[in-house]
């Protein structure tokens, strides 16, 4: 286990019991008993539905094999070097250079791609963002990732119940706990949400990178959907910035503490490091022909 699936794993393990600490400050131990239902079965039903409401928010629509056969066994042969079934493909006609995977797990994952996705790169750098995203899937970060969604997303509602309906306020100045929680609760959910996407991604550059055999590749990628989405107005919600290989909204500076994404460079900047390595036979990822 390397160290960003350590850090991955520590911080879900933080949200978890930051959510049932709440809930006990709440509603004492009934308040963490159903803080802890109400998780299970949001993250139920995320798990479950999340794919088919993100897809139609899109309004995604499926590639069929005849219809795209290169696309296709491009698709097929990354599968099988990723060993995970051939995910279905899904096209969204936007001029936004970008893509997602999505999908409960790998028996029933998508690979959405855009219109200015297809446009913007070669063959190569396609072949390293499906590879990244064929990562995604393999690693079960949809799940993860959706985990982590849930659980912030619940830590707000929580919040929000006990301050306006009360719990167990009359305890121990609970009024003015609550007041606090209510500010600062949803802001550090957000922060362990955010910190836990990007450890992914950086995952996912490596995993995807071995997949592909081509890290460079990769690289020029994600430095022309870099630049692509900063001259392409985005018509994203913010709710699934998460999910797509590059952040479609706009940051820096501070904003980037608050982003779904690592910066950039520094993504860039480990894929040519990786590339080197490749080279320098320290790294060795057998030689695929597609």
């Amino acid at each position: 286990m390397n160290s960003n699936s350590i850090k991955t794993f520590l911080l879900l393990l933080l949200m978890t019991i930051f959510f049932l600490i709440i809930g006990e400050l709440i509603g004492g131990q009934v308040g963490m008993t159903y803080a802890f239902i109400f998780a299970i079965a949001a993250n139920f039903f995320s798990y479950w539905f999340s794919d088919k409401i993100v897809l139609s928010m899109y309004q995604a629509m499926p590639i069929l094999p005849e219809k795209e056969p290169k696309l296709y066994e491009m698709v097929s042969s990354l599968a099988a070097r990723a060993q995970i079934p051939t995910p279905k493909i899904y096209y969204i006609k936007s001029s936004m250079p970008n893509a997602f995977a999505t999908g409960r797990d790998p028996q029933h994952a998508v690979v959405a791609i855009t219109e200015g996705l297809v446009q913007l790169l070669n063959d190569n750098e396609l072949r390293g963002v499906i590879s990244h995203e064929m990562s995604h899937i393999k690693n079960r970060d949809i799940l993860i990732s959706c985990i982590a969604a849930v659980l912030a997303g619940a830590i707000m509602v929580l919040v929000r119940f006990g301050f306006w309906f009360g719990g167990n306020r009359n305890r121990n100045n609970n009024a003015i706990i609550a007041l606090l929680l209510m500010i600062f609760a949803p802001i550090a959910a957000m922060l362990i949400q955010m910190a836990i996407s990007r450890s992914r991604e950086y995952i996912a550059d490596a995993d995807g990178a071995k997949i592909s055999n081509d890290p460079l590749a990769l690289a020029s990628a994600l430095r022309k959907l870099s630049e692509g989405n900063l001259r392409t107005k985005n018509d994203v919600n913010p709710q699934t910035a998460h999910m797509f290989i590059v952040n479609p909204l706009k940051s820096g500076g501070l904003e980037n503490m608050f982003s779904t994404h690592p910066p950039i460079q520094d993504r860039i900047k480990k894929l040519e490091e990786m590339a080197k390595l490749v080279n320098t036979q320290q790294y060795n990822i057998p030689k695929v022909i597609y």
